[in-house]
């Protein structure tokens, strides 16, 4: 069976039509079409796209698009990656687009943030370029928004297969599901979604669940509810389906479908579907203004502006309807604008890809008075992954939206949101830099932990390593931990009162995993050293070694729990007696420099190993080469404690 994400992202996508201009249409009306593969067929393999006598540059092209539509962002920048360093100066700008959006969704935005520079140089005209360019720090603003947002699985709903879609029916939920699969898989091998209603009790914190209507269901698709608000009508979308089949366009593409109805004698009837729907273009994905004079949907219609655009079409009063117009810039892009709510307030809700966000699609708001700025949403309510069909009440204080995040109990789950009311805040400021060399660190991970351990904010690092942590003020002790791949945590306690508002300057210090030193670990291979060596009876520092004495000292200053102790050897050459003598003095003279650079006493000791510990076969009577001989006239400085 075809897996539920790629049914999710069948409804998010429709048939996408190729980006640019006619010309560029018919150019790509071929295997190299840019957003046709992924639509209502399996993920092919490697394997048998090579069998069928692809070469490389589609074949990565086609399995980066399957992947990306179905939401495997992860596999999908595997072949995006295989695909820009096959040829990444003759390829279509998009591709840069949907490399850098997949890399956002596997969390790592300082390397996405590359390659949509690289898309904006070579298409700047477009306009989600132009959004980057307007605010390249996009992330500070989207991880701490300014309205503060809880939200908690709505698990009462939620089943193991695809839940999403919610809209208020009166007091009540309606929502899509796929949790009734089809036993005999009799459509194309596709999972297909009913509608359910989800009842509240009057506490409103349980619900029973049942089938929305008989009549509606059906083996085609439904899904995307929006209801007038008395209850008594219904838009809703479907796939084109009659007779109980599928009607398909010249492609074997089944459109999706705006259908009405209405509440009569405790049933839905007099399904009608509307007028602008097109057997060549999807039309889905219903919202009603309060009044019902305005129905707002989402087309890939021609005269668009991206893979799919919002529209509006005012409702008439002899229930007719009048022309569909395209919402236009700045709300819509040359990406998938999608899931339109719209508030009592006139404020539109969206799902987006096109505007700057975390990664696949993210939540967005505009007031419609004047079009003019576009806000994110925001963590917690975006995530790095799909978050998309969100409603909310009539205060916009409380409302519903589905997400694909980690966590959940299947592909797509239901989420409730609530607008934190006249809570307290402290805001941190800071950075995180690497232990040695205090490079900034990008997408790195901050986390805070109360005394109990547990967890009460998340942010991360932008490209200049600076982060901002929201963390409850009540909170008067905690821990911040930095966490990136390939470094060790670091951990930061605070103290804060009530009254700090905002702590400014915070540092979180990572240090590499590499440069780990464990007990028993010798520095000279940790820092990767140039050995230190002395001459022949000499006992006095060479000049080239200080460079490296330096280091040393420098990774000691660092890091205050470790002690070291400077082990110093001979060659074989002279007595045993005197070598030892001879390897003591060079231990204390490395020993007298460290402290005079300002080591403390109880942290490094010094000790003369002689001859003992030979590095090679160069003991008393063998034949050696001075080379050989000076690689045993050495210092090692050794980790006894932590």
């Amino acid at each position: 069976m075809k897996s539920i994400r790629t049914y999710h992202i069948l409804f998010l996508i429709f048939f996408i039509h190729a980006l640019g201009s006619s010309q560029e249409k018919k150019r790509k009306a071929t295997n190299d079409n840019f957003d046709a593969y992924a639509y209502m067929v399996p993920i092919e393999s490697y394997e048998s796209l090579l069998k069928k006598g692809y070469n490389e540059s589609i074949i990565y092209k086609k399995l980066g698009n399957q992947n990306f539509l179905s939401a495997n962002y992860d596999v999908a920048t595997y072949w995006y990656e295989k695909l820009v360093n096959l040829n990444e100066t003759d390829i279509e700008p998009d591709y840069l687009y949907r490399y850098s959006l997949s890399l956002k969704s596997i969390k790592k935005y300082e390397e996405a943030n590359l390659w949509m520079e690289k898309f904006r140089k070579a298409k700047n005209q477009d306009l989600r370029a132009g959004l980057y360019a307007l605010n390249t720090d996009y992330l500070k603003d989207i991880t701490i928004p300014t309205d503060q947002y809880t939200i908690e699985n709505f698990s009462s709903i939620n089943s193991s297969e695809s839940d999403f879609a919610p809209s208020y029916l009166l007091e009540n939920i309606v929502f899509a599901t796929t949790r009734d699969l089809e036993s005999e898989a009799d459509y194309n091998d596709l999972v297909y979604s009913n509608l359910y209603k989800a009842e509240f009790t009057e506490n409103k914190e349980s619900v029973s669940l049942k089938k929305f209507s008989e009549n509606i269901n059906t083996k085609a698709n439904e899904s995307s509810t929006a209801f007038s608000t008395d209850g008594k009508t219904v838009y809703f979308t479907r796939n084109n389906f009659e007779k109980n089949n599928f009607k398909r366009d010249k492609n074997g593409i089944s459109r999706l479908k705006i259908y009405t109805a209405s509440f009569e004698a405790d049933a839905w009837t007099n399904e009608i579907e509307l007028p602008f729907n097109s057997t060549d273009y999807s039309v889905a994905h219903p919202s009603l203004n309060s009044t019902g004079t305005k129905l707002y949907f989402v087309s890939d219609m021609p005269g668009g502006k991206g893979a799919s655009d919002i529209y509006v079409v005012d409702v008439l009063a002899d229930g007719s309807y009048g022309i569909p117009q395209n919402l236009g810039a700045p709300i819509n892009t040359e990406g998938k604008e999608t899931f339109p709510f719209i508030s009592e307030s006139e404020t539109l809700y969206f799902a987006s890809d096109g505007h700057p966000g975390l990664g696949g699609l993210d939540l967005f708001k505009v007031s419609l008075k004047d079009k003019k700025s576009i806000h994110n949403l925001g963590s917690p309510i975006n995530s790095s992954e799909d978050d998309f069909s969100i409603v909310m009440d009539a205060a916009e204080e409380n409302g519903f939206f589905a997400s694909n995040r980690n966590g959940g109990q299947g592909s797509d789950d239901i989420y409730r949101l609530a607008l934190r009311k006249n809570e307290c805040f402290t805001f941190i400021n800071g950075i995180a830099v690497d232990k040695d060399s205090d490079t900034p660190l990008a997408e790195t991970n901050i986390i805070a932990y109360n005394n109990d351990g547990e967890e009460i904010a998340q942010s991360q690092t932008t490209s200049d390593g600076t982060y901002t942590i929201r963390i409850p003020c009540q909170e008067k002790q905690y821990q911040l931990t930095g966490t990136k791949e390939g470094y060790e945590d670091g951990s930061l306690f605070m103290l804060t009162s009530p009254e700090e508002k905002q702590i400014n300057a915070t540092q979180l210090k990572l240090e590499e995993s590499s440069k780990v030193a464990n007990v028993g670990s010798d520095l000279v291979k940790i820092l990767k050293l140039t050995p230190i060596y002395f001459d022949l009876n000499s006992s006095y520092i060479r000049t080239d070694a200080y460079a490296e004495l330096d280091k040393v000292i420098d990774y000691m200053l660092r890091r205050p729990e470790v002690i070291i102790e400077v082990g110093s050897h001979t060659d074989s050459r002279e007595q045993d007696n005197y070598n030892l003598w001879l390897s003591e003095r060079r231990a204390k003279r490395t020993v007298e420099y460290i402290l005079s650079k300002g080591i403390s006493t109880d942290r490094i000791t010094g000790k003369g190993y002689g001859e003992t510990q030979l590095t090679n076969h160069c003991r008393n009577g063998m034949p050696c080469s001075d080379k050989d001989h000076q690689l045993n006239r050495r210092s090692e400085f050794i980790v006894i404690e932590k």
